[in-house]
C-alpha cells in the first residue's frame, strides 16, 4: 500500500544535456550522446531507488521532449517542415512537425532505454508514452485532414510500443495526456476511445497522467486564471472510472483542484501528486504525508500510491532529487502511522 512512483521525467545531468530546461539541447554527438543516456539512465534508476521510490522510470534521459521523443522514429512526419501553432487550446504556441504522409513507425522507439532500465533494477518498472489526443494537439497535419483519425492511428504506433515494451518486462505503462484537462468534451468523444486502441491486449498496468503541466511561465498564467477551483478534472474522472485504464496519474498539491473529486475515479489506482514540480522549494516528509492523508477520505489506502505532480525536466537536479526523498519519507511516515511498515 503507499507506493511511491513518479510521473515520469528527472532532470538531465549536465554532462548529458543543458540544465534546468525543456528542449535542452544534447552535450555530446555520435556514441558520446549513446554512451551519455546510458549512464544517465542507471544514474537516475539508482538515485530513485535509494530516494524510496518503489515505482522507478528511467527518467525520460533518451528525450528530449516527451512527445516529440516519440515522434522521431515515425516514417510521415516531417520535422523540417515546421510551423507555429497553438497547442492546448492556444494557451501558447509551439515550433511543431507536420504529418505529411501515412504514418509508421521506422523501428522501435524506446527498446534500448526500456531493456537497460529493466536489466538494472529489480524495483517495478514505468514507462511512460505521449497519449493520442496529446500527440495531435503537438503536430500540424497536411494529410489525415481529421484529428480524430490521425489519433486512432498513432494509437496503433503506441500499441505497437506498448507491446513490445511490455514483452521486456516493464510493468506500468503510462500515457501522458495534459490535454485531456483542456479539451473535456473530447475526451469523452473518443480521447478515451484512443487510449483503449493504444492499451489493446496489454497485461501489465496501465496508467493515464492528467496534468496543469510544468511549471513554466505559460502554465502558471493559465492556472492564474482558471478560478479559486480547479474542476477539470470533474468533467472526465466519471468517463475514466468507466475506462479500462487501471490507473490515473493527477495534480494534487498546491493546485486548487477539490480533493474530493478522486472519489470519481472509483475502482481505479490514483496516483496522487503529493510533490509540486512548479517550485524549488523542497516539501517536508510530513507535508507529503498531509497531502496522501486527506486523499484517504476519498480513496482506500491499497489504492493511492504517491507521486509527483508532473514531470521534473526542468527542475535543478539537487532539488529533484531532495524532491523524490521527501516522496519517499513522507509516504513511508504514512505507512507507518497506518501500522504498515515498509
Amino acid at each position: 500500500m503507499l507506493e511511491t512512483t513518479i510521473a515520469g521525467s528527472l532532470p538531465k545531468p549536465f554532462w548529458l544535456a543543458q540544465p534546468k530546461m525543456l528542449w535542452a539541447p544534447w552535450a555530446q554527438t555520435g556514441e558520446a550522446l549513446v554512451e551519455a543516456k546510458r549512464d544517465a539512465t542507471l544514474l537516475v534508476l539508482k538515485e530513485q531507488e535509494d530516494a524510496g521510490i518503489d515505482i522507478v522510470t528511467e527518467g525520460e534521459q533518451s528525450r528530449q521532449h516527451f512527445v516529440h521523443g516519440f515522434l522521431e522514429q515515425i516514417e510521415g512526419i516531417d520535422f523540417a517542415r515546421r510551423v507555429a501553432m497553438g497547442i492546448r487550446n492556444n494557451r501558447y504556441t509551439a515550433e511543431v512537425p507536420t504529418v505529411t504522409a501515412p504514418l509508421r513507425r521506422k523501428r522501435p522507439v524506446h527498446r534500448t532505454e526500456a531493456a537497460l532500465a529493466r536489466a538494472h533494477t529489480r524495483r517495478k518498472l514505468k514507462f511512460t508514452l505521449p497519449g493520442p489526443m496529446t500527440i495531435v494537439d503537438t503536430i500540424a497535419d497536411q494529410h489525415y485532414g481529421d484529428r480524430v483519425t490521425m489519433a486512432m492511428r498513432f494509437a496503433e504506433l503506441l500499441n505497437e510500443e506498448a507491446r513490445e515494451l511490455e514483452a521486456l518486462g516493464v510493468d506500468v505503462i503510462q500515457f501522458d495526456e495534459p490535454a485531456f484537462n483542456v479539451y473535456m468534451a473530447e475526451v469523452k468523444d473518443w480521447g478515451i476511445a484512443a487510449l483503449h486502441r493504444a492499451i489493446e491486449g496489454l497485461r501489465c498496468k496501465t496508467a493515464v497522467h492528467i496534468c496543469y503541466g510544468y511549471g513554466i511561465k505559460a502554465n502558471i498564467d493559465w492556472k492564474a486564471s482558471l478560478g479559486g477551483e480547479w474542476r477539470q478534472y470533474e468533467e472526465i474522472f466519471p468517463a475514466l472510472a468507466q475506462s479500462r485504464i487501471d490507473q490515473v496519474s493527477l495534480e494534487c498539491i498546491n493546485s486548487r483542484v477539490p480533493l474530493r473529486l478522486v472519489e470519481l475515479l472509483k475502482g481505479k489506482d490514483v496516483l496522487l501528486g503529493a510533490i509540486d514540480v512548479a517550485t524549488d522549494r523542497i516539501e517536508t516528509p510530513e507535508e507529503v504525508a498531509a497531502t496522501l492523508r486527506r486523499a484517504l477520505d476519498f480513496v482506500p489506502a491499497e489504492r493511492l500510491q504517491a507521486c509527483t505532480n508532473c514531470g521534473m525536466a526542468p527542475l535543478d537536479r539537487g532539488v529533484a532529487y531532495a524532491k523524490l526523498q521527501a516522496l519517499g519519507a513522507g509516504a513511508k511516515l504514512l505507512r507507518q502511522e497506518l501500522g504498515h511498515a515498509h
